[in-house]
């Protein structure tokens, strides 16, 4: 019988990696009309007026009780530039709610100036590396991927012939598949903890198995998760109540969609190490 020789990939989404024609990815391609008629975005900040390039005043921020009350009143002139900056300000201020506990909570302002220097370039770090890595091993649900992986190892190994028979490679793909890819979607903690907003969900993800060794009736075995998310958002995006019920993601959208600003999204890669063994 045949042996698999590794590295290998096992596993890998629909989706790619680098997919710069997704919706989210796109940028500066909407105008004032359209965000205002097809998205219903009029008030978007409670600092300017983006289409107007107007700073606001207590008597025409949209949620202040004295709107409206003596005209249309405002703050004076900006320039885009000066506009965009206070946008950002803002921005990051109304990210606070989303990411005010644990170790992971000032990613998203660091994610947030990397948007405002739009040069599109990918963004790591290590420390979304490692919440990737804790993500896959503290999930010990039936869904798990890596519980999955283990499992079919377990049931598959040849210890005669010291490896994982090629053959039955399809058998751990396919248990993949029925699992869960790792994402940061927990009904609380990645809600308050920064994850959910800086990434939640995973655009794309591969899997590797780097090395296999077996030694009597133990097995040992090194894994390779690579993730990519889009830091962007598409407007599938900003036509669900979760988010336009939010001034940050409004503000975010005109930011990055609206033909007078055009901040660029970028790719948001993570890699993770993870072991595991077994034996009978």
């Amino acid at each position: 019988m045949v042996m698999a020789t590794f590295p290998l990939t096992i596993y890998q989404t629909r989706r790619g990696f680098n997919d710069v024609g997704a919706d989210d990815m796109r940028y500066g391609d909407i105008s004032q009309e359209q965000l205002i008629k097809r998205f219903r975005l009029t008030a978007v900040s409670n600092v300017v007026d983006p289409y107007t390039l107007t700073r606001l005043t207590p008597f025409n921020t949209p949620q202040s009780r004295f709107a409206g009350v003596y005209g249309n009143r405002n703050g004076g002139q900006l320039s885009v530039h000066e506009c965009a900056r206070l946008l950002f300000e803002e921005l990051q201020a109304t990210s606070l709610p989303f990411a005010f506990y644990g170790p992971y909570r000032q990613l998203i302002n660091q994610m947030l100036t990397h948007l405002y220097r739009s040069t599109g370039a990918p963004w790591r770090d290590a420390r979304l590396d490692l919440a990737y890595r804790n993500q896959i091993l503290s999930d010990n649900s039936k869904n798990s991927t890596r519980i999955a992986i283990k499992k079919i190892i377990d049931v598959n190994i040849d210890y005669e012939n010291k490896g994982y028979p090629l053959s039955l490679l399809a058998e751990l793909t396919n248990n993949i598949k029925q699992s869960v890819l790792p994402k940061f979607d927990l009904p609380i903690l990645d809600k308050i903890n920064g994850m959910g907003i800086s990434v939640h969900d995973v655009h794309a993800t591969r899997i590797d198995i780097v090395s296999l060794e077996v030694k009597g009736t133990h097995w040992r075995a090194r894994i390779l998760y690579k993730g990519q998310d889009h830091f962007g958002l598409g407007i599938e995006d900003i036509q669900k109540q979760k988010f336009m019920q939010f001034q940050f993601f409004k503000i975010w959208f005109v930011l990055q969609r609206f033909n007078r600003f055009g901040f660029r999204p970028f790719f948001t890669n993570m890699e993770a190490i993870i072991d595991l063994e077994g034996g009978c």
